[in-house]
């Protein structure tokens, strides 16, 4: 196999997520990826940089910049469609360590009571117009040495932080008609979102679809309601396009193929060897480092170790399997990069 001399981390990155070969395993994400070490080292606290466009993108980028990780990806939290549909957001400003943005509550208990009035002028709203204008931050401070990601949630996740989440799961076997009214509604609003990143610089979309994955919903509710919204959501984004996904999903490899993503992110419990043999060598597979036991909590051998593991078992690029955690030890960073760069394909 001819391999692809990309002349930087960009083109590289850019090359794998088109299904081209490159030389060198890419050590990158489209999910949130800022550490406490990157932003102390920009001076901004972790609930300051979701309002501001230019703390944003000045946070998105410290990874980049303090440890050589290759991306830079917006918005840094995962709340901003259910703040457009009238969800309060708390930003967590009176945490005592930098935590990730929630719902305060959730809009209804169930699908069939959930009201989705999807807004006029998406893209001037608060919030997603913030993300835009970090992502063409990005784009023009970084983007020519990383790739600049847009993230949003996929259309099951999104419906979990508006409705009771395990009553929208037993909703998938009792009521799937208004489950499936619900996230089509949302993979329209969705659509918009992503768009607008795009439009905005972003070179890649990832759908983050954390609460919607077979490895906890199940394949057969997954088959039957989340796989037909996330062909449709990802079927009209201009590739490249990733599909991130939670779980034990070695059953579901296949429907996950088909979900018209260019690759697919899987965690730590996903059996990699096994998805590879599953879906061929053509397949772009991203993963599966554990944020929480290995990258955060763990310490500089086994991150490493975990590195060659994931390369042994045919990851085609380093991608922590889901958002890292902010407090990620800079040691830990250092070894997740350095050692995914010193493999090379042959």
């Amino acid at each position: 196999m001819t391999h692809i001399k990309a002349s930087n981390s960009r083109d590289t990155n850019l090359a794998l997520l088109n299904g081209e070969p490159v030389q060198r395993w890419p050590c990158f994400s489209g999910l949130i990826n800022v550490t406490v070490p990157g932003l102390e080292s920009v001076g901004l606290r972790f609930s300051e940089v979701h309002t501001d466009p230019q703390k944003m993108a000045h946070a998105s980028a410290s990874t980049y910049r303090m440890f050589g990780f290759e991306s830079a990806v917006a918005p840094l939290d995962m709340c901003v469609e259910a703040g457009l549909l009238g969800a309060q957001v708390d930003l967590r400003e009176d945490a005592n360590s930098a935590e990730f943005p929630r719902i305060a509550a959730p809009l209804a208990a169930s699908s069939a009571e959930l009201v989705v009035d999807i807004p006029i002028g998406i893209r001037h709203s608060t919030r997603v117009s913030t993300v835009i204008e970090a992502i063409r931050i990005l784009t023009s401070d970084v983007g020519e040495k990383i790739v600049v990601g847009g993230c949003v949630p996929g259309p099951f996740t999104l419906a979990c932080l508006l409705i009771v989440q395990d009553n929208l799961v037993m909703e998938t076997r009792t009521d799937p008609d208004s489950v499936g009214r619900v996230l089509d509604l949302l993979t329209d609003l969705l659509l918009e979102v992503a768009f607008a990143y795009r439009d905005a610089g972003a070179d890649f979309i990832t759908v983050h679809e954390m609460g919607g994955s077979p490895g906890f919903i199940g394949p057969p509710a997954f088959e039957q309601l989340v796989l037909p919204r996330l062909h449709r959501l990802l079927g009209a984004l201009p590739q490249p396009r990733v599909l991130s996904v939670c779980g034990n999903t070695n059953r579901s490899m296949q429907l996950l193929s088909q979900s018209g993503a260019d690759a697919l992110s899987v965690d730590h419990t996903n059996d990699l060897a096994h998805s590879r043999d599953t879906l061929g060598a053509d397949a772009v597979l991203l993963g599966n480092l554990d944020p929480v036991a290995t990258l955060s909590k763990g310490d500089e051998p086994s991150v490493r170790g975990s590195v060659a593991d994931a390369i042994a078992s045919g990851a085609d690029a380093i991608w922590p399997g889901c958002d890292l955690l902010p407090q990620v030890p800079a040691a830990n960073m250092h070894a997740l990069v350095d050692e995914a760069h010193r493999h090379q394909r042959e």
